[in-house]
């Protein structure tokens, strides 16, 4: 089967090859074939070493796709349902699930660091990305990797709701649990920033702040819900402007950068939340002095996987997009073929792109 292939961080081109095979289903595995997945920017930060991953690796993550066969042991889906992928499988056992919090579970996450599903070349072995691996035409997953979704869900659709929407939409609404009337500020406009700015105009904010350096994004911000943009040279005007200094009640940071950390914080009032989405590098330090963490009283809070079950928030989100709720349609700038993939990072490391998705036949 073709896939895309990194072989080393840093690489500037994929590997993209037809001689691609997976291993064998076990008894508690699903095998996918790939319909649609998105060209995240996190999948650009396993290619620049921003997110380690074992190599050589099959990127991507944010997939959907047709059940093609199941494990004895499988009876959540079957050959033939529509699925999401889900790239962090809640194993339901550890602690944190346990505690009501699967998107922190790291169960299959750790084995997937020493479970290449991938072969090429004969018998070379390759990882997946967080064990998924989606630029592939078909991967093998832990069960609760996959979820079933309505068949009438577009796989373009489906696959957005795999990463970047439930990061942004439950960034707001399970992580901030942005209140009706709120005021807004989301820094960062790309495909989970616009999913942010969807969930706060789904929670009832009053103001939403874009910030964005590229106003080429604005427009399509005002389209999904900010009711105002600005670049971040702009920002502490618009603070003044639009809560007249105060700040505002959230500030979500979604860059993955301490600056813009630095940025969220600064345009958050006191006794807000600032929400941090963005990935960012484990040698990128945040620095903020223990009296203002103290006598500012803003909550710092972390939002990994929008602080979701997917279980219950997959389907959620495709309610919301079936009742006009969402507009995700909007977000997928470029529909583009596997072999394509080289371009579509580049396009990504420029920026301009928002979301990317390759389609498959």
């Amino acid at each position: 089967m073709r896939a895309a292939l990194l072989h080393a961080v840093g690489d500037d081109k994929l590997d993209i090859r037809d001689d691609v095979t997976l291993t064998p289903v076990g008894p508690s595995d699903v095998r996918v074939k790939i319909k649609a997945t998105g060209v995240c920017h996190s999948d650009l930060s396993v290619m620049t070493g921003v997110l380690p991953m074992p190599l050589p690796l099959v990127p991507g993550h944010e997939g959907a796709g047709e059940v093609v066969e199941v494990g004895d042991h499988v009876t959540t889906v079957e050959p033939g349902d529509h699925v999401i992928v889900n790239w962090t499988p809640a194993c339901d056992a550890c602690p944190n699930c346990a505690a009501g919090q699967p998107y922190l579970c790291t169960t299959y996450l750790v084995q997937s660091f020493s479970l290449a599903r991938f072969r090429f070349g004969g018998d070379t072995p390759a990882f997946g990305m967080t064990g998924c691996g989606t630029w592939a035409e078909e991967i093998v997953v832990p069960w609760q990797g996959a979820v079933k979704v309505d068949s009438d869900v577009p796989f373009e659709v489906a696959a957005l709701i795999g990463c970047g929407i439930t990061t942004g939409v439950g960034a707001a609404i399970n992580t901030a649990k942005v209140r009706p009337g709120a005021t807004v500020a989301v820094i960062g406009c790309g495909g989970v920033g616009l999913s942010v700015i969807q969930g706060a105009r789904v929670s009832g904010a009053t103001k939403i702040l874009a910030v964005d350096p590229l106003t080429s994004k604005h427009e399509l911000a005002r389209k999904v819900g900010a009711t105002d943009v600005c670049t971040p040279d702009q920002l502490a005007e618009a603070v003044g402007s639009l809560t007249g200094g105060r700040g505002f009640d959230y500030g979500f940071e979604v860059v993955g950068k301490s600056a813009t950390i630095m940025s969220a914080w600064q345009a958050t009032r006191r006794g807000g939340d600032v929400v941090v989405v963005g990935a960012g590098a484990m040698d990128d330090l945040v620095q903020l002095s223990a009296f203002t963490l103290l006598f500012e009283g803003k909550n710092l809070l972390s939002s990994l996987y929008g602080g979701s079950d997917v279980r219950r928030d997959f389907p959620f989100l495709v309610n919301l997009w079936k009742a006009g709720k969402l507009d995700l349609e909007s977000m997928i700038s470029s529909r583009i073929r596997l072999a394509d993939l080289n371009d579509a990072v580049a396009a990504l490391r420029g920026g301009e792109a928002l979301r990317q998705v390759v389609v498959f036949d």
